[in-house]
C-alpha cells in the first residue's frame, strides 16, 4: 500500500485560486537496483515531506510553475538532491539511485561483508544472468565464468576438480536435482532456476559450512523474491521466451510469484556437424506463494512443473582433418549417412511447503516438507554407414568435396530403450538462535529416495564386412547394457554450527560446526566437522581480509555411482570422502573514484574411497567401486571492478591440477630383442593419472557496459 503524503506550500490566496499543484512520484533504489524503504523525501528549505514505502515508491504534490528541489536522505547513504520545474497538473515519474556513504550501522556492515568473510563465497546478481550473452543463459552461465567450462550447451558445471554430480543446488532451502539420463548438452532443457524470480544468489566453490549438504565440490543457494507490489516482466528471444508476474494483497499478508518459460535450441543446433532435423523443446511453470498468518507464523509454497522433449532425425555428417608433414600431407575425410531417429523426454515435478516461526527476535524455526520426482525416457535407434578416405578440394573437378580415395568403410548402430523414475520425499527442520556474538544454527532431515529404472542399450559395429569384436562362430555386440533396478534408500542427516563474532568491529569471525549422515543402503554413518574463519587487521590502512576454511566432506552414493559398467548395482558402495583446506585474501580499493576488488584463494583436496568414472559429453559412467584415491590443488585469482559506473565486471583466472591413483592398475612393460620379440617383462603400476575433470588453466571474463542515456 502506497503512502501518499501531500505537501502544501503556503502561497498567496490569489495564487491558490489560480494555480493547481503538480504531482511528482517515483522510486528510490540502491546501487543494485534494490528498493529502499523509509527514505526521507523533502522539499529543500521545508520541514514537511514524505517517506518511501517498503517497495521504495513515493508520491507527493509539489508547487507548479516554479523551480524547486527535492532532497532524498537515508541513514548509511549519501543524500541526493534533484531539481524540478513542473507545470500545472503535470505528473512526472523519476527513479532516484542512492549510493552508500558513511554513518552505516554495524549490522549493515556485517551483512555487506558476508561475501568477503566467508571462504569461497561468491554473491551473484541474478539480473546479470538475464543479460549474459550465452547459449545456455541462466544463473549457471554466470557460474561457469568463474569455474570454467568446455561445453556452452549444458547448464552443468564442474568445480575444482569435481564432476557434475558433486554440486549441491538449493532453492528456498529445498534441494534440487537434475535429469540423469541426459547424454549431451543439446538434449538439456531449461534449468530449474528462473533468474526472473531470484532475489539472492550465493555460490560456494568449496569450503562451505556444515549447514549445507553432503557433496564434495560446491553449493548454489538461491532465494526467490517476496514481492511487495504488483509487477512483472516479459521477454522474447530467438532461443527462449518467458514472462513472470508478482504481487501482494492489500494487507501484505499474501504474496505470489509466478514464472513461465519456453526454450528451443533448434536454431542453434542447425549449425551442428551432424545435419538433420532437430526438434528440441523445453517449458516450465514455477510458482511461489506465501501467507503471513500472524507476526510470528508464515507459510511458503514452492511448486514447479517442467518438461523437456528432444527429437533428432539425423541425415548426414561430414568431417575433415588436414595432415601436414615434410613427408606426407592429406585431407582426410569422414562421411556418415544416417537412418533412424532419437526421441527423449524428461519430466520434473516438485512441490515444497515451509512453515516458518519467528518466535522472537532471536529464535527462528523452519519446518519443511517436499516431494521431488524425475521421470525420464530415452528411445534411440540410429544406424550410420561411414566412408573414410582422402577428400578432394579441387574446385575445378566434379568430385570436389567428395572422398576420392576410400581407406575404410563400415556400419554401426546405436540402440537404447531406457526408463528412469526417481521420487524423493523429504521432511526437514532448520533453526537459528541469535545470541549476540554467537549465531547458532541447526538442522535435521529425513529423506526417502525411491529409484526405479530399466536400461536396455547396445551398440553394433561392422568394419569392412567384419563384425567387431570379431568372432567367426557368433555375432557379438561391441557394447551391451541391460539392467533393472528398484532401490529404496532412507537417509538421515543433520548439523549444528556456531558463527562467532569476537570483536564488535568484526575483526575476527569464526564458523565452526559438525554434520552427520546415515543411509540404510550401505549402513554407513559419517561425521563431517568443518571450520572457517576471517580476520581483518585493524591497524592496517588497506582494506584487506584474510579468510580460510577446512573440514571433512563426504558424498554418499546416489543413482549413477551405484551402477557398475555392466549395469549391476553395488549396494555396498561407500561414500566418497575428502578433507579440504582453503585459504586466501580479499582486497578492496578505489581507483578513479570507483570501487575495485581483488581476491585470491589457494585450495587443496585430498580424496579417498573415490569411485572412478568416464565422461562422454555430459554423460558420466562410474566404475561402481571404491577403487581409487585422488587429489586436487589449485589457485584462483579474481578481479572485480566498475569499468563504467554502476556496472560491475570481473575477470577470473584459475590454475588447477587433479590426479587419481586406481587400485590394481598394473601393466606389463616388455623388453624386446633385435627382432622385436618380447624376451622379458616387468610388472608396473600406472600411478597417478589425470582425472577427466583436470584443467590446467581456466580463464573467464564478464564485462558490462551501457548507453549513457539508457542503463538498461
Amino acid at each position: 500500500m502506497l503512502t501518499l503524503v501531500t505537501l502544501i506550500l503556503i502561497l498567496p490566496l490569489a495564487a491558490i485560486a489560480q494555480k493547481k499543484p503538480a504531482t511528482l512520484s517515483g522510486r528510490v533504489v540502491d546501487e543494485n537496483e534494490n528498493p529502499l524503504a523509509r527514505v526521507s523525501v523533502t522539499v529543500l528549505g521545508k520541514r514537511n515531506g514524505a517517506h518511501t514505502t517498503d517497495s521504495g515508491t513515493f508520491s507527493m504534490q509539489v508547487p507548479s510553475d516554479k523551480a524547486f528541489a527535492l532532497v532524498f536522505s537515508f541513514t548509511g547513504y549519501k543524500s541526493v538532491q534533484r531539481n524540478f520545474y513542473l507545470s500545472e497538473n503535470e505528473s512526472e515519474y523519476v527513479v532516484v539511485r542512492m549510493e552508500r556513504g558513511t554513518g552505516m550501522l554495524d549490522s549493515v556492515v556485517i551483512t555487506d561483508q558476508r561475501q568477503r568473510r566467508e571462504a569461497s563465497l561468491i554473491l551473484l546478481n541474478p539480473k546479470n544472468a538475464i543479460n549474459i550473452p550465452s547459449p545456455g543463459g541462466g544463473i549457471e552461465s554466470l557460474i561457469k565464468v568463474f569455474v570454467g567450462s568446455n561445453n556452452e550447451l549444458t547448464s552443468q558445471y564442474s568445480v575444482r576438480g569435481g564432476n557434475y554430480d558433486e554440486n549441491l543446488v538449493y532453492v528456498n532451502d529445498f534441494e534440487i536435482f537434475r535429469p540423469y539420463l541426459v547424454r549431451s548438452g543439446q538434449q538439456e532443457g531449461l534449468s530449474f532456476i528462473n533468474p526472473e524470480l531470484a532475489r539472492n544468489v550465493s555460490f560456494y566453490n568449496g569450503g562451505f559450512q556444515a549447514k549445507y549438504g553432503d557433496k564434495m565440490s560446491s553449493v548454489l543457494d538461491i532465494q526467490y523474491k517476496k514481492p511487495k507490489t504488483f509487477g512483472g516482466s516479459a521477454y522474447i528471444g530467438l532461443l527462449e521466451q518467458g514472462l513472470h508476474f508478482e504481487g501482494a494483497s492489500k494487507n501484505g499478508k499474501f504474496t505470489f510469484l509466478i514464472g513461465l518459460r519456453n526454450r528451443s535450441n533448434r536454431n542453434l543446433l542447425s549449425s551442428q556437424e551432424t545435419k538433420g532435423n532437430y526438434v528440441p523443446s523445453s517449458s516450465d511453470l514455477q510458482a511461489q506463494l506465501t501467507y503471513q498468518i500472524n507476526t510470528r507464523n508464515s507459510l511458503e509454497l514452492l511448486g514447479n512443473i517442467s518438461q523437456t522433449k528432444f527429437t533428432l532425425i539425423p541425415q548426414y555428417s561430414q568431417l575433415t582433418s588436414s595432415v601436414f608433414s615434410p613427408l606426407f600431407s592429406a585431407n582426410l575425410g569422414l562421411d556418415i549417412f544416417f537412418e533412424g531417429r532419437e526421441e527423449d523426454r524428461y519430466r520434473t515435478n516438485m512441490i515444497g511447503l515451509s512453515w516458518i516461526q519467528q518466535l522472537n527476535k532471536k529464535l527462528r524455526l523452519k519446518w519443511m516438507a517436499s516431494r521431488f520426482e524425475n521421470d525420464e525416457k530415452e528411445s534411440i535407434d540410429i544406424m550410420g554407414a561411414y566412408l573414410f578416405g582422402d577428400r578432394s578440394f579441387d574446385k575445378g573437378k566434379p568430385e570436389f568435396g567428395m572422398i576420392t580415395n576410400p581407406l575404410g568403410a563400415g556400419v554401426y548402430q546405436n540402440f537404447a530403450r531406457n526408463k528412469l523414475n526417481i521420487g524423493l520425499y523429504n521432511f526437514s527442520h532448520k533453526g537459528s538462535y541469535d545470541q549476540g556474538r554467537h549465531f547458532i544454527q541447526w538442522g535435521q532431515s529425513v529423506e526417502r529416495q525411491s529409484i526405479t529404472d530399466k536400461l536396455n542399450e547396445w551398440e553394433y559395429q561392422d568394419s569392412a564386412g567384419y563384425n567387431l569384436p570379431y568372432n567367426p562362430s557368433s555375432l557379438e555386440l561391441s557394447k551391451v547394457l541391460k539392467a533393472k533396478a528398484d532401490i529404496d534408500i532412507l537417509r538421515l542427516s543433520g548439523y549444528i554450527q556456531d558463527n562467532i563474532l569476537f570483536h564488535d568491529s568484526a575483526d575476527f569471525t569464526l564458523q565452526a560446526g559438525i554434520r552427520y549422515n546415515y543411509n540404510d543402503l550401505n549402513k554407513e554413518f559419517l561425521l563431517s566437522p568443518r571450520i572457517g574463519f576471517s580476520w581483518k587487521p585493524s591497524n592496517w590502512k588497506r582494506d584487506i581480509i584474510f579468510r580460510g576454511a577446512a573440514g571433512l566432506y563426504s558424498q554418499p552414493p546416489f543413482y549413477r555411482e551405484l551402477r557398475r559398467y555392466d549395469g549391476s548395482i553395488n549396494k555396498d558402495l561407500k561414500a566418497q570422502k575428502s578433507w579440504q583446506i582453503v585459504g586466501g585474501l580479499d582486497y578492496n580499493f578505489r581507483s578513479g573514484n570507483r570501487p575495485f576488488r581483488f581476491t585470491a584463494e589457494a585450495y587443496y583436496k585430498n580424496m579417498w574411497d573415490v569411485v572412478p568414472y568416464d565422461i562422454d559429453n555430459v554423460r558420466i559412467r562410474y566404475f561402481g567401486e571404491n577403487q581409487a584415491k585422488a587429489y586436487a590443488a589449485g589457485l584462483e585469482l579474481r578481479f572485480f571492478g566498475e569499468l563504467v559506473k554502476d556496472a560491475e565486471s570481473w575477470v577470473s583466472l584459475g590454475f588447477m591440477r587433479t590426479r587419481e591413483d586406481l587400485d590394481k592398475d598394473t601393466y606389463y612393460d616388455y623388453t624386446l630383442d633385435a627382432n622385436n620379440k618380447p624376451i622379458d617383462s616387468t610388472l608396473k603400476e600406472a600411478g597417478w593419472l589425470r582425472r577427466p575433470s583436470d584443467r590446467l588453466v581456466t580463464f573467464g571474463m564478464f564485462l558490462q557496459d551501457y548507453l549513457a542515456t539508457n542503463k538498461n
